[in-house]
């Protein structure tokens, strides 16, 4: 009997088993109960934010995928409780190395942009938030996209409206190594140049238009290359129409997390 063809949800599902394989331990301690393993519950997370569920309604859903579940060996489905649970404790800097490994299969050219978007941290309408005049605090993501494979390198979450020109260093300081050429709009117009530089990356940012200097500056931009910058709206609302444009946590660190985990997804999409 020939064998059936691959989805694309199972060859999801292989390539975020190899990626945990590579980053964490099969179990978190020696006195685990060892009844799941890290690595099930790595591509279990990713997988209910790529289905844009809830832990209910995807462990349901889970129900109806003998595929996926022998994929990942589990035998036994676990409860939601105990999804969420492991989600509480997988740090962050768990997130953040598979983010860095999942961008290795992708054809990446060191063209990088950068721009912020925002996510809602209630999943309201926009309809009854307009007529109760609600209003609804975003969070703040700001994206290192690569324009050619619009692979996210890092991503920075603030829940303030902390100014562009603060954010964007730490972000260059971070991958420097992934980046060459840096593309921002004016937003990104002060100090962000010289921090670049200093990183070995060239600036490709707009001016702030405030003398006939600036504007012949922005003049002599190369307006093929910084036009890929609009790659970063593209990755920004793919993330938004695929994994849903609000978090579902309601814990600050939790939903800087959920976003983490949405970015590690939209890569392995983006590597099938």
């Amino acid at each position: 009997m020939e064998a059936l063809p691959k989805s694309r949800l199972l060859r999801f599902v292989e390539q975020a088993m190899h990626l945990a394989r590579r980053v964490v331990a099969r179990y978190s301690s020696r006195f685990s109960k060892r009844r799941y393993t890290l690595h099930q519950h790595i591509v279990l997370l990713c997988l209910k934010v790529r289905k844009n569920t809830t832990y209910r309604t995807f462990l349901d859903e889970l129900i109806e995928m003998p595929r996926i579940r022998k994929a990942i060996d589990l035998d036994e489905l676990p409860s939601p409780s105990t999804l969420c649970k492991a989600f509480n404790r997988l740090d962050m800097a768990v997130w953040r190395v598979l983010i860095n490994l999942s961008i290795t299969p992708l054809p990446t050219t060191g063209v990088v942009g950068i721009d912020a978007s925002g996510f809602d941290r209630s999943h309201a309408s926009k309809h009854y938030t307009k007529r109760t005049k609600l209003t609804i605090q975003q969070l703040k993501v700001t994206l290192l996209v690569d324009t050619r494979a619009n692979a996210i390198l890092d991503l920075h979450v603030t829940t303030t409206r902390k100014h562009d020109s603060r954010i964007a260093p730490s972000l260059i300081k971070r991958n420097a190594g992934n980046v060459t050429i840096l593309l921002g709009d004016k937003g990104y117009d002060r100090k962000v140049r010289a921090v670049a530089r200093d990183a070995g990356v060239r600036p490709l940012i707009k001016h702030r238009e405030f003398s006939p200097l600036h504007k012949a500056w922005n003049a002599r931009l190369d307006a093929d290359l910084y036009g890929q910058r609009s790659q970063n709206e593209t990755v920004n609302s793919s993330l938004k129409r695929r994994y849903g444009a609000f978090v579902r946590s309601r814990h600050w660190w939790k939903q800087f997390r959920e976003l983490v985990v949405g970015c590690l997804t939209h890569n392995i999409d983006k590597s099938l």
